[in-house]
């Protein structure tokens, strides 16, 4: 190939990159656009105070977003508490412990559950983990921890618990093969030096593997949450969706992302369709928001530490 037309090649690749990139925060742009124009009723009418409301009556046009900001938030938080150490366990018993046919048949297994369509987890949760909830696990801890708020209440079995389990499920597939992938990325002579001094294997993958990725393991975990954040069917089935705020694991609520499926096919008039896009507008701004904190946090880090660059 000539030199003059490779260089023209590469310009037009360059440019094709250049339009890729540029279109993504255009379509970003373009969406929160068209979200503003169709709440921006909602927020004429409220204001700021559409975020601090705790009422959702579409009858009497009165909307408030908090319950379901709080819902969101709690139980995307609870999956993360969850799937993180879990996912961490799996990598590590993958990448440093497992036999080769052991680590195919595992990291296959982990991966398809990332393949099971939502509305199954949904199901699974509504038939076989709520009856489990209701029956054993909240009247034991009702029984022994019930004097901590998180831990009080009725076993209802459909709640903030059965939520936060059915998304942590979810979004282990996600975050165990970032985490498989970073600590594959950990230098050997990390390890090996780390057993040269004496260290044992436990201490080895805790210093030399564990250690050097948090960096990595933080951003695994921030998109897990990105995840959990917007997942909408297994969770409309599993919450009870009643718009309250309530510190027990154990009472019903309702996220953002369960509202709008619940409601949107039925919105009754417009300042209902405007409440509903403005959650879709609220979730949005959510995710943007932790994505962005996350990657603050993580560059503090990096550059405090030195970890994980």
């Amino acid at each position: 190939m000539k030199k003059k037309d490779k260089d023209f090649s590469d310009k037009i690749f360059y440019w094709i990159l250049k339009i890729l990139g540029y279109g993504t925060m255009v379509l970003l742009a373009a969406l929160v656009v068209v979200l503003l124009k169709v709440s921006f009723p909602i927020f004429e009418k409220f204001g700021l105070k559409f975020f601090i409301l705790n009422d959702w009556n579409p009858v009497t046009r009165v909307f408030g977003a908090l319950p379901f900001i709080y819902g969101t938030v709690v139980t995307s938080l609870l999956a993360i508490v969850i799937a993180v150490p879990v996912s961490i366990g799996i990598a590590l018993f993958v990448t440093e412990i497992a036999n080769s046919k052991i680590k195919k048949i595992l990291s296959f297994l982990v991966e398809m559950l990332a393949a099971i369509p939502s509305v199954v987890y949904g199901l699974w949760g509504l038939f076989v983990l709520v009856p489990w909830l209701r029956n054993s696990v909240e009247p034991f801890l009702g029984k022994y921890l019930g004097f901590i708020p998180l831990f009080y209440g009725a076993p209802y079995g459909v709640g903030v618990l059965a939520a936060g389990i059915i998304l942590a499920i979810m979004i282990v597939p996600t975050v165990s093969s970032i985490c498989r992938e970073i600590f594959y990325s950990v230098p050997n002579l990390f390890r090996e030096g780390a057993l040269a001094l004496g260290a044992t294997h436990w201490e080895m993958m805790k210093l030399a593997v564990v250690k050097s990725s948090v960096s990595g393991i933080f951003g695994a975990s921030i998109l897990g949450l990105g995840r959990a954040l917007g997942e909408t069917m297994a969770v409309t089935m599993v919450i009870g969706n009643r718009p309250q705020i309530s510190p027990s694991l154990f009472s019903p609520a309702q996220t953002l992302a369960s509202l709008i499926a619940n409601e949107y096919n039925e919105a009754s008039n417009s300042s209902h369709l405007a409440a509903l896009t403005a959650m879709g507008l609220v979730l949005l701004m959510v995710s943007l928001a932790v994505n962005t904190f996350a990657k603050i946090i993580q560059k503090r880090f990096q550059m405090r530490t030195g970890v994980g660059k």
